[in-house]
């Protein structure tokens, strides 16, 4: 890891914010829930915040150290090797799925005429820029664009509140099936998607210009876009109704649509394209930059010379699902059911793993060596 690189505790908070949008209002989260979506949304944000309050403990252990240098440490130099391989192959599928997301969302939308071919190229490259100029370029855009997608999106909702589309009738009865439906749409896959995605930042804490963990900026970070992503998911469901965005493959767009009765606004649906390219460009980035330093970290070369094989690898299998309607299922399908493996198990196996190393310490009196 590059020492030199350091970032502030406004970009560590403004990063988690757009991270967790990224493209999660274009879904809707939770959808098995229908009406009680919004409370499954909420329900896996608690669950999320207690995985990140394990990460916090990871981190804690040894705050310099990136995910990578973690794995190598507790399980050893081949075990922690093999598994960090792993999670780079694992950050780069996550990269593309945003990948794919921007291009299918630019030929759904605003580039119809342009292959996505082209479009998915041009995203990749603008992160392929970014990262190549350093980690404190990638912090430094989330202090620009943040504000300008919370500025859309309130300026969405109030458009909404004008035209009187806003029914929050249609959020009752809440817990009609009990709480076990809500529950059952939150564990595991709303917990995995967006939540247990902030496991990114144990390949970026280790950046913060000052010593420790930046636990408050993260937290507060955190907890203020989780009950953002409630409201919106609320918002879906009060605008289109829960049949209507359950069977909507893009109910935030449709939401938009419903803005044409506003004779001086056309095309509302582009305000919206716009921030959710924001969001998942971000996204996309923050999965790449850690695909990128888990690779420089494993065999010890500048993280430069992976940015350019790594995008590659990225573009080159974003092109491997036939189409838009293939990648979501896989994508609200098995990719949401392998999640937890590198999310929650490997991570609880690491810290028991941190557990018994102390333990043999303080019995032994001595430092453990691997």
């Amino acid at each position: 890891m590059d020492k030199k690189e350091k970032v502030s505790e406004l970009q560590i908070a403004f990063m988690v914010m757009l991270f967790e949008i990224g493209s999660t209002p274009l879904f809707l989260v939770g959808g098995k829930a229908k009406q009680d979506s919004w409370l499954a949304m909420l329900t896996g944000a608690v669950f999320g915040f207690l995985l990140l309050m394990l990460f916090f403990w990871l981190q804690r252990s040894s705050p310099k150290s990136n995910l990578i240098e973690l794995l190598q440490t507790n399980f050893g130099k081949i075990a922690g090797t093999v598994i960090g391989i792993t999670y780079s192959l694992y950050f780069a599928y996550e990269s593309m799925r945003n990948v794919r997301d921007l291009g299918e969302l630019a030929s759904l939308t605003l580039l119809k005429a342009t292959p996505i071919s082209i479009t998915m190229l041009v995203f990749v490259l603008v992160a392929l820029y970014a990262i190549w100029k350093g980690t404190e370029v990638v912090f430094r855009l989330p202090e620009v664009l943040l504000p300008m997608v919370l500025g859309f999106y309130a300026l969405m909702v109030v458009m909404l509140g004008i035209m009187g589309l806003i029914d929050f009738k249609r959020l009752l009865p809440m817990f009609d099936g009990g709480f076990k439906p809500v529950l059952h749409a939150a564990l595991p896959d709303v917990v995995s998607f967006p939540f247990g995605q902030m496991l990114v930042f144990l390949m970026m804490w280790c950046y913060w210009e000052k010593p420790g963990v930046p636990v408050k900026a993260t937290a507060v970070g955190y907890i203020l876009i989780s009950l953002f992503l409630v409201f919106m998911n609320a918002i879906n469901i009060a605008v289109l109704g829960p049949s209507i965005a359950g069977f909507s493959q893009l109910p935030f767009l449709m939401t938009a649509r419903t803005l044409a009765a506003l004779r001086f606004i056309e095309r509302a649906d582009i305000l919206v394209t716009v921030q959710l390219y924001l969001g998942l460009l971000i996204k996309m980035m923050v999965f790449y930059f850690c695909s990128v330093k888990a690779m420089s970290g494993i065999t010890g070369k500048s993280a430069k010379l992976w940015v350019f094989p790594v995008g590659l690898a990225i573009y080159a299998s974003s092109f491997l699902e036939r189409d838009y309607t293939e990648h979501i299922s896989i994508g609200l399908g098995p990719s949401l059911k392998i999640d937890p493996v590198f999310q929650v198990l490997i991570p609880l196996l690491l810290a028991l793993s941190i557990l018994l190393r102390s333990r043999r310490k303080r019995k032994g009196g001595g430092e453990i060596r691997t």
